[in-house]
């Protein structure tokens, strides 16, 4: 197993660094393997084609910053690891998001993303006896809006640092969720 992990290492390494000075959809199999200095069969091995390529290397690298718990420092952590990744591989990312569209860069991360903000959602929800339909309903909202605010982010259409957009998303949660509470109590 150790060598089939290492081979896909090897073909992520590759792919990112063609896509430093390549659009992704203009890349070839043929020269990818040759980057990596395997053969087509062991590429089809490993991964149906680049997209699956671009996935797992995607997974690999940033699914392990956001498996966090549902405590507020650990997740905030973890998105902020996200957008130093981010920063780090703005080429490959930015070419990663032209040449696949929004959609699919989106669904790439969106189980990760929606699975990091369901357990913080349900952690400061507990209280509040809110249903399974509102939590899942808030968790979609909140993983859309994240990964629309990281796009954007990723794009410069932002001027925030990673930090700033992290404490703002963290005070909308949780005034939303006081915002609750008041309700549910009977305040205010």
């Amino acid at each position: 197993m150790k060598h089939s992990d290492e081979t896909k290492r090897i073909l992520s390494v590759s792919l990112k660094e063609i896509m430093g000075n390549k659009p992704l959809e203009k890349i070839s199999i043929r020269e990818l393997t040759e980057k990596a200095n395997v053969n087509r069969q062991t590429f089809y091995y490993h991964f149906e084609d680049i997209y699956d390529l671009l996935k797992w290397t995607f997974q690999q690298e940033t699914v392990q910053l956001l498996d966090v718990d549902e405590n507020s420092l650990f997740w905030k952590q973890g998105l902020l690891q996200l957008f130093k990744y981010l920063e780090v591989n703005k080429e490959f990312c930015l070419n990663a998001l032209q040449s696949l569209g929004r959609g699919h860069l989106k669904r790439f991360f969106y189980s990760d993303i929606s699975t990091m903000l369901g357990k913080v959602i349900k952690s400061l929800c507990k209280n509040l006896n809110a249903s399974e339909e509102h939590v899942a309903f808030l968790t979609h909202f909140y993983t859309l809006s994240l990964a629309g605010l990281v796009e954007s982010w990723l794009l410069g259409e932002m001027d925030q640092t990673p930090e700033e957009i992290i404490e703002i998303i963290d005070t909308f949660i949780q005034d939303q969720i006081r915002g609750a509470e008041h309700r549910i109590n009977g305040i205010g």
